[in-house]
């Protein structure tokens, strides 16, 4: 910390009780009261230096040498400032630094203590010592926080804008370049490190190079001060995502209702913070939603939700709210289905807010139709499908988003069934491959909704398309009860049309490896009629031709099989055996058996 000593003489004052006593052997003239504080000093030592304290001591005095009392109720930094000014007077010792300079400085000014009445008056020696504080960064800081105390006449004196114009200037540029941030805080700051050069110990520190080196330093400040520096910060070029980091570092320290909803390392605020009270912390939130960058990707959209949260539980206003709706459904992709769910504050009976959601949703698709504008390239046509491409990834993001939602609170009976059909319908057919998420919707929503009709059934059945389901979605359709027999149908004949084309499909193969293994006309020859053919052609071709020789082989073994039995059948014919005989040969006696004629066994 940058510090100034001046003066020469002993300390030449001692205070008893409110008043303070100028020891100098001399009773004292003049005694200036500055609220409860009482100084007794002497008038020369004043009027020598202040042009203000001349002309009043000038207007009270009598001239018989009686002491008199002024008041300086308004001296800019009260009865402390005005202790070192009165010792600067009598020239005693005195030491002024960063948190000190800035009271001394407009106290100056009040009572006009220039160089007229007296080289190196007060004004002088502040003005430049101030300068100097400004060349630090952790002196800027102390210096813009005491401005707190004196605001009217630091504006006066422009002392705020230049501590401002200090910071964002250092804030923008390389922070090894400034001195470190305030000591005694956390900060990024490495300790010290001894290090040798040519056998010389030296100590050195290791610069912070990390860009959030500044945002705890700066959560220190007031919400003005702390919005007119990044004001400031943004206007001299710094990237929005650093801006944003620091907005989100600046409300997580001053927002406990935020905070408990969240697991944040470094949430916890510092010893010295008390909870605000709820309409501060609701002027607090506002002001935070209208420093945060309005470029799309820049804060997370979980804090941007928690920040919804926690304007719905301060109850901020509705162009407050409608701001942080707008901004969390410009990224409504980048979300999960756990920050979706937002506590019901309002006056509806289900538990989490649907209708908040609806919004969220609604900005969404206008932001994706804005974009659509803009780029017509990359417009995509109702119906057409593609494999999570860069235009649809989003789409089909948040579709799944939309699904798991309605099945999480499909459970509440409180759920109205045109709220359910309101949201679902949001989401694009287009935009769903597979319906296997709004099939599981449904059903959740119809086994907790018993009593629902089955006209209404079937109205919320017709949400789903039945032939954009999975085998397993499909499979257990087709055995659920719950729906109705219109739908269940509907599933095992579009289930029976894709085993048709999966097995027409397969034929389909069959043939064309029978055509590759069989080859007609010229194609694929040399002009000597030899076959040229790629590598991949040859494969499939030896192993069609493997399948044929194998095929053949079956085929021979058959055949052979087949000739066996036909001959061995002949043979016992023409032997006269019949197959029950043949069985029970061994246990009855041949006493009815003709005799074979010589001539068929010579056959």
């Amino acid at each position: 910390m940058a510090i100034l000593r001046l003066g020469s003489k002993s300390e030449a004052f001692h205070r008893e009780g409110n008043s303070w006593i100028c020891t100098s052997g001399l009773p004292s003239d003049v005694n200036i009261n500055i609220g409860e504080m009482s100084f007794q000093l002497h008038k020369f030592p004043l009027l020598s230096r202040s042009r203000l304290l001349r002309k009043l001591i000038e207007e009270c005095s009598n001239g018989d040498g009686a002491s008199f009392s002024l008041r300086l109720d308004d001296l800019p930094g009260g009865a402390i400032a005005f202790e070192l000014i009165s010792k600067f007077c009598y020239g005693v010792k005195i030491e002024l630094n960063a948190q000190n300079v800035v009271s001394v400085r407009c106290a100056a000014e009040y009572l006009h203590m220039t160089d007229e009445y007296g080289k190196g008056n007060l004004i002088s020696q502040t003005e430049s010592f101030l300068n100097e504080v400004l060349g630090n960064w952790a002196d800027s800081i102390r210096a813009l926080e005491a401005c707190e105390e004196v605001m009217a006449h630091a504006e006066d004196l422009h002392i705020v804008s230049r501590c401002i114009d200090s910071l964002a200037t250092k804030a923008c540029a390389d922070p090894s370049l400034f001195g470190w941030p305030l000591a005694g805080r956390k900060s990024n700051q490495s300790p010290e490190t001894t290090s040798l050069w040519n056998g010389i110990s030296t100590m050195t520190k290791t610069k912070p190079t990390s860009d959030n080196w500044w945002y705890e330093d700066v959560t220190f400040l007031s919400l003005p001060l702390y919005r007119r520096l990044i004001l400031a910060i943004e206007s001299r070029g710094m990237r929005p995502e650093s801006i944003a980091a620091s907005v989100v570092y600046y409300a997580r320290r001053y927002l406990p209702l935020m905070n408990r909803q969240s697991s944040f390392d470094d949430a916890n605020p510092g010893p010295n913070i008390l909870n605000p009270s709820e309409s501060g912390q609701r002027a607090l939130l506002e002001e935070i939603v209208g420093l945060i960058p309005n470029k799309k990707g820049v804060t997370s959209t979980k804090f941007l939700i928690r920040l919804l949260r926690t304007a719905m539980v301060l109850h901020a206003s509705p162009s407050c709210r409608e701001i942080l709706e707008k901004r969390v459904g410009s990224q409504l992709d980048q979300a999960s289905l756990v920050d979706l769910l937002i506590p019901n504050m309002g006056h509806s009976e289900t538990l989490y807010d649907i209708d908040c959601v609806q919004r969220i949703l609604d900005h969404f698709f206008l932001e994706e139709q804005a974009a659509a504008v803009a780029t017509p390239d990359n417009i995509v046509e109702e119906g057409q499908l593609t494999n999570e491409s860069n235009s649809m990834a989003p789409m089909t993001t948040v579709a799944r988003l939309i699904d798991g939602f309605l099945a999480e609170v499909a459970p509440d009976v409180n759920f109205k069934l045109p709220k359910f059909e309101a949201l679902a319908s949001s989401i694009p057919d287009y935009a769903r491959p597979l319906d296997d998420g709004l099939y599981h919707a449904i059903d959740m929503y119809l086994k907790a909704h018993p009593w629902i009709t089955d006209p209404e059934r079937e109205q919320l059945c017709r949400l789903m398309n039945c032939q954009k389901l999975s085998l397993d979605a499909s499979t257990h359709a087709a055995q659920n009860e719950r729906l109705p027999l219109r739908v269940i149908v509907q599933v095992l004949f579009f289930e029976q049309l894709r085993l048709r084309k999966s097995i027409s499909g397969w034929f389909f193969v069959s043939d064309n490896l029978e055509n590759s293994a069989n080859p007609s006309g010229n194609v694929g020859l040399k002009k000597d009629g030899s076959h040229h053919a790629t590598d991949g052609e040859d494969d499939v071709t030896h192993r069609v031709s493997e399948l044929e020789k194998d095929c053949s082989g079956m085929k021979e073994e058959l055949r052979k099989l087949v000739k066996y039995k036909r001959s061995w059948k002949n043979f016992t014919r023409r032997l006269g055996f019949s197959k029950s005989q043949s069985c029970c040969s061994k246990r009855s006696k041949p006493s009815n058996l003709r005799a074979i004629p010589p001539s068929t066994v010579n056959r």
